[in-house]
């Protein structure tokens, strides 16, 4: 027999009562008068403040309780109620679960909803030269993700550089630096601060001046409109806010993550028909039509690159979605007058080489 505290649950009156241990369960007395008997089976027990051993009885009130501070009689206990624990257990594992779960709709709710809208205030904000910096350090992870090298053939390069610097005539991006990235994949992507990489295949792919400029002049909308640092900034929340649910806030691997996502994510609906008006209207005021970038988008459909293989990581189509709309759009920009040709032949027959070495 000790001394201890009980509440009934229907009352908020502290009862000190005594506790006596029986054959098969815990009997509590407040004075000379019987209060409760519990079943050691049904005896679970509660976090309590140091020192004391706070039990309750399953199918009781979740009010009731028993507070009992002396430590022999709590060592009695907890030899006679060999569930004692269990409870307590299931209340920790709730918790657990339910805050996890909180914690993962919370960042899914970040990820689409909040992230957007902050890169979308935030990027306006960022001074150009720290998005060069940053696209340098992304450039580094993309050229060791395609392991390619960058294509240099000095006729091509010429022809390209041609090519680049009839297009930013037309009120295009001031710092722009294009190269062919020598890849199997037919793509074209635009890295913040400016770089503007189109692939080996999609050059190989292309039958006509006006598909490659139409491509690169909507590439040149990406980088006029800085989507690549809009998807920057949203893929670096998104992987700080994965390293918090994870335990590696350390950013280990975020550089990576974020060029992977540059390269393999698509922009938003918005952002490609901006960057289709850009490159339209850069095409019509050079006196050459739209439409042969829709040409080639409908070539590279398949998915398939010039053995029959499926590509490993998205192609062109994936990272810019095409849209029946997108292709009738770009199918009535067609200029009134032509222009001279971007290129002249043999500029295209180069360009077209500029991978090859001698």
């Amino acid at each position: 027999m000790t001394g201890a505290v009980f509440y009934d649950g229907e009352r908020a009156r502290r009862r000190t009562v005594s506790v006596t241990i029986g054959t098969s369960a815990l009997d509590i007395h407040e004075g000379s008068d019987w209060v409760a008997s519990w079943p050691f089976g049904e005896i679970r027990r509660r976090d309590a403040p140091e020192g004391i051993l706070r039990l309750t009885r399953e199918g009781a009130s979740s009010l009731a309780r028993l507070d009992v501070a002396d430590e022999e009689m709590q060592a009695i206990i907890r030899r006679n109620c060999r569930q004692l624990g269990e409870s307590l257990q299931r209340e920790r594992t709730g918790r657990i679960l339910f805050w996890s779960a909180a914690a993962a709709c919370s960042i899914l709710l970040c990820v689409f909803f909040l992230l957007p809208i902050l890169a979308e205030r935030l990027t306006p904000l960022i001074p150009h030269s720290y998005e060069r910096r940053l696209g340098t350090a992304v450039d580094n992870q993309v050229r060791t993700i395609f392991s390619g090298r960058i294509c240099e053939e000095p006729r091509g390069l010429a022809a390209l550089r041609g090519l680049t610097g009839r297009l930013q005539s037309e009120h295009g991006p001031a710092e722009v630096d294009v190269a062919v990235l020598d890849s199997r994949i037919p793509n074209a992507i635009a890295l913040p601060g400016g770089r503007i990489y189109l692939f080996k295949a999609l050059l190989d792919k292309a039958e006509s001046v006006d598909e490659i400029a139409g491509v690169l002049a909507h590439e040149m909308g990406h980088v006029a409109h800085r989507d690549g640092l809009r998807k920057m900034i949203q893929a670096g929340g998104t992987s700080y806010l994965l390293g918090l649910l994870l335990g590696d806030v350390t950013g280990g691997g975020a550089i990576v993550i974020v060029s992977r996502y540059l390269v393999d994510s698509a922009h938003s609906r918005e952002a490609e028909t901006a960057a289709d008006d850009y490159a339209g209207r850069t095409m019509l005021a050079l006196g050459r039509p739209a439409h042969p970038m829709a040409l080639l988008l409908r070539r590279i459909e398949t998915g398939r690159d010039e053995d029959g293989n499926d590509f490993r990581v998205p192609a062109f189509l994936s990272t810019h979605p095409l849209t029946d709309e997108r292709l009738k759009a770009l199918e009535k920009q067609i200029p009134s007058r032509p222009g001279e040709p971007l290129l002249s032949h043999e500029q295209w027959r180069a360009l077209k080489e500029i991978c090859k070495t001698t």
